[in-house]
């Protein structure tokens, strides 16, 4: 049953695509809604608010007043906004429930979710698996993806495929999916969480108990996760490894699931559309997700073979000829740049990387780098602790380029086959986000191939 909301005072912290997309449902519904945003409100934010006002919601910048703070209902917290701030501390002072948009949508709908979490290569499965569905179902791709789920509580769908980062995960208190995918885990958000096995228990909690879906997918070649998995007490999927219980493997260049019965082949890998391990993964969630769906394997077949990458992960963007360009903007980790690095094994590569830095250990990242990679070409501002991490582990092809545009105009002296912008940085100190930093190498290299 749905939430009766006139009269009720809801409290939205973050003027972010999540926050606005809350706020919109919730006074569509009748209740008076107060939007509070602590950073000061810039020339791109004044349109929007105004929107918003005129349609009758409050909304404040610039900090968080005890006036839009008291006596509300319930707190939507943007997944920006980390457990760390005051906000959080002053709305359980006054006894408010905080919960995400995601967990405010799910409260919202009669839909099923299909949720996604893990640290790498939540995107790509997410819009997959939309990819897969899209024939037989209405299933739109939803969440961290950058499609607020609130925005499609207009009308039942048959599933709601949404991308869950740690964030909306510890933020969404009772939600239960439908099937929820556990895709792999490293080091990352350490900040955001205040520590590492916080950032794993947030996205565990999606499996916990109270909200364990009817189905869980969990990688089973991934330590952390595996040994998750292996605890697991409900119904559950392995996939990456193969099993005696429900599995999706590969074997002899061929993926196959198992459910039941014996194992059935589904695809050979040369016929899929994308490069890199870490993406057969994908398509083997891909695979479990579309046969709990009841569609059939030369269907699911037929998808994924149409399927094409997702922007700015290893997207490939053209070749002048003698270098072929990619761009893994979304690549925010050492950990990702790891992973892209394994889609080209037997390549010469010309790595691009660099940004804000996020502080985490380099070493993994050094040792794959002086294993696979001839050049690298480094930017922004983590620069220095990215070179002295590579020569401390006796790697020294390493350019330092002055601007974007540098390392690009560089990569291109190399005779290398792969040129690989993959930044594992953060991208605040050059751009204003991933999105942003790969259209601008993809507009760059455009003008040189």
């Amino acid at each position: 049953m749905k939430r009766k909301w006139f009269d009720k005072k809801v409290l939205i912290c973050g003027l972010s695509k999540s926050g606005i997309a809350a706020a919109e449902y919730l006074n569509s519904k009748g209740a008076d809604c107060y939007l509070t945003e602590f950073k000061p409100a810039e020339d791109k934010d004044k349109e929007v608010i105004e929107t918003l006002e005129k349609n009758g919601i409050h909304v404040e910048t610039g900090g968080h007043s005890d006036e839009f703070i008291k006596e509300s209902y319930v707190a939507v917290m943007s997944p920006g906004i980390s457990p760390q701030k005051d906000i959080f501390k002053r709305l359980k002072e006054n006894n408010i429930p905080i919960i995400s948009e995601i967990e405010l949508a799910y409260r919202e709908t009669l839909s099923p979710f299909i949720a996604i979490t893990g640290t790498n290569g939540k995107t790509t499965t997410t819009t997959l698996i939309s990819h897969i569905l899209s024939e037989e179902f209405d299933a739109p791709v939803c969440g961290n993806i950058g499609v607020p789920p609130t925005k499609l509580l207009d009308k039942k769908h048959d599933f709601l495929v949404c991308e869950m980062s740690s964030y909306q995960c510890e933020l969404s208190k009772t939600i239960q999916p439908f099937i929820a995918c556990f895709l792999n885990w490293s080091e990352n958000h350490i900040d955001w969480h205040n520590g590492l096995e916080n950032y794993f228990n947030a996205k565990a909690s999606l499996f916990s108990h109270e909200k364990a879906p009817a189905f869980a997918i969990f990688n089973g070649s991934d330590i952390k996760v595996g040994e998750f998995a292996e605890k697991y007490p409900y119904e559950k999927f392995i996939f990456a490894k193969k099993s005696d219980k429900n599995c999706c493997y590969t074997e002899d260049g061929k993926i196959y699931f198992k459910y039941k019965k014996e194992p059935e082949e589904i695809i050979s890998l040369e016929e899929i559309p994308l490069v890199g391990e870490h993406n057969v993964q994908n398509v083997m969630v891909g695979i479990i997700v579309a046969k709990l769906c009841g569609i059939e394997n030369e269907k699911i077949a037929e998808r994924i073979k149409s399927f094409k990458a997702v922007e700015h992960r290893i997207e490939y963007v053209g070749t002048d000829g003698s270098h072929k360009f990619y761009n893994d903007s979304k690549s925010t980790t050492t950990e990702a740049t790891i992973v892209a690095l394994k889609a080209f094994p037997d390549k010469s590569v010309t790595l691009i990387m660099g940004g804000r830095d996020k502080m985490t250990d380099l070493n993994g990242l050094c040792e794959k780098v002086k294993e696979c990679v001839n050049n690298v070409i480094l930017i922004g501002e983590a620069t220095q602790r990215f070179k002295e991490n590579l020569q401390q582990h006796n790697y020294t092809n390493i350019f330092e380029a002055k601007t974007f545009e540098e390392s690009i105009d560089k990569s291109i002296e190399y005779n290398n086959e792969i040129i690989l912008f993959s930044p594992a940085c953060a991208s605040f100190d050059m751009f204003n986000n991933f999105e942003h930093r790969g259209e601008e190498f993809k507009k760059y290299v455009s003008t040189k191939i």
